[in-house]
């Protein structure tokens, strides 16, 4: 019991940390009540509200813990300050050649009637709608070798706010945040979603390097001048490399064989030299590629490698979900919404990046493994391994957390048990 109230203070002490950093700006009120979200999300691995509060253990009754947590969700939307403080931390570790992948997913809430701004969501491979609820925008880093994952932003919006313009722009302010972070660097990548005039003509605006997967109704200009169709182009192209590969596919594993060529193109509205790199053997229809990157100095295989690590982050898109219950979010407001995903966007960025830091942390994080109890092995996606052991230290915590902030400060004196106070 002992040993799990030392791990418990450890884990404590890093969220309180942590939480400081990126609250530095906001009043103290704030900041005691972002301490003690970070915290109960963590603690209950949940971000209803009531179980938030539970967590907390305060010495009052638990409706007016929860009154108060869902009064400063809803009071101002942070979730651009968030944002920027994780970009700023996460920032530091992007290299030049770390893959920065763009996701668009869905908040579903079929059932829900009262929230606001509830849309209408689709489903993002049929591209049919399927039900009311709110998109989230995600930006995460991740190198070609190694598992590590760099959560940078994270968004709920809805076409149906007053504030909402379009989803290119919400894409590219969502770029533009995070280039306020990292600058130039990285290489940005994204799936068939991201195949549209808007967001190519952004891309090259900003100068940033990409990697995006084409869909292939989409016209490309060869080097002779003439227009032709990408799929069609894609069809008639040479593939001389060839690479047997392992797919893992839920829970399956399958070897496949592929053949990778490119073509120098252009955009019709670009005079940008382009590559489009094609895959044959990957499914049906060759893969459609298209990228800025040097084709010849990096090699055509690692234009592949570098879409493919973009896959590595759609886990985390379910993780986010999954992990802390996030589909099952109660509050009704939009602000209170927004806030409650740019914190478990914080609380992801906590668990993936600020726990693995330091070789203390390591250590730590080698206790909170143990904690998680898993069978077998660590999973491949280490994170519900983390929020696991995690949950299981801080459930048991009696105590909840208590922010430095409102820790009573000594005033100088010498207090004795057995003084009495005369009247």
């Amino acid at each position: 019991m002992e040993h799990n109230s030392k791990i418990a203070g450890k884990i404590k002490g890093q969220i309180t940390r942590f939480s400081h950093k990126i609250s530095g700006d906001f009043r103290k009120p704030t900041r005691r009540w972002l301490i003690q979200m970070l915290y109960g999300i963590q603690a209950s691995k949940d971000v209803k509200l009531s179980n938030i509060a539970r967590s907390l253990n305060e010495e009052i009754p638990l409706i007016k813990t929860e009154t108060r947590l869902s009064r400063n969700l809803g009071r101002v939307d942070l979730t651009e300050s968030i944002n920027g403080k994780l970009v700023a931390e996460g920032g530091k570790r992007i290299g030049q050649e770390t893959v920065i992948a763009v996701d668009l997913s869905d908040l579903d809430k079929p059932y829900a009637e009262k929230m606001q701004y509830l849309a209408w969501v689709r489903d993002g491979s049929t591209g049919e709608t399927r039900s009311k609820g709110y998109w989230l925008v995600d930006v995460l880093g991740a190198d070609v070798e190694g598992e590590d994952l760099i959560p940078l932003y994270g968004e709920l919006y809805s076409q149906e706010s007053d504030t909402f313009k379009s989803e290119n722009r919400q894409i590219l302010s969502a770029m533009d945040r995070v280039m306020e972070g990292i600058g130039h660097k990285g290489i940005w990548a994204m799936d068939r979603g991201g195949d549209r005039s808007r967001l190519f003509k952004g891309l090259l605006a900003r100068e940033l390097r990409f990697v995006v997967r084409l869909v292939g109704d989409r016209d490309l200009i060869l080097e002779d001048g003439q227009k032709k169709d990408a799929l069609k182009l894609a069809w008639g192209c040479h593939c001389p490399q060839q690479r047997e590969v392992r797919i893992e596919k839920e829970g399956e594993s399958k070897k496949k064989t592929i053949s990778v060529g490119q073509r120098r193109v252009k955009l019709p509205f670009s005079q940008q030299p382009l590559f489009l790199v094609v895959v044959k053997g990957w499914g049906e229809k060759p893969m459609m590629l298209l990228t800025n990157v040097a084709v010849r100095s990096e090699g055509v295989m690692r234009i592949l490698e570098i879409y493919l690590t973009r896959w590595k982050c759609e886990e985390s898109y379910r993780f986010i979900k999954q992990a802390y219950n996030l589909e099952d979010v109660r509050v009704l407001s939009y602000t209170a919404l927004r806030n409650m995903m740019a914190l478990v966007q914080a609380v992801f960025h906590f668990v993936s990046v600020e726990l693995g830091k330091k070789l203390k942390l390591n250590i730590l994080l080698k206790k909170i493994f143990e904690k998680a109890k898993r069978f077998f092995e660590i999973p491949d996606f280490k994170q519900y391994a983390i929020a696991d052991g995690i949950y299981k230290v801080l459930f048991a915590s009696r105590t909840g957390i208590i922010p430095a902030l409102m820790r009573p400060r000594h005033n100088g004196q010498l207090s004795l048990p057995f003084a009495v106070e005369l009247s």
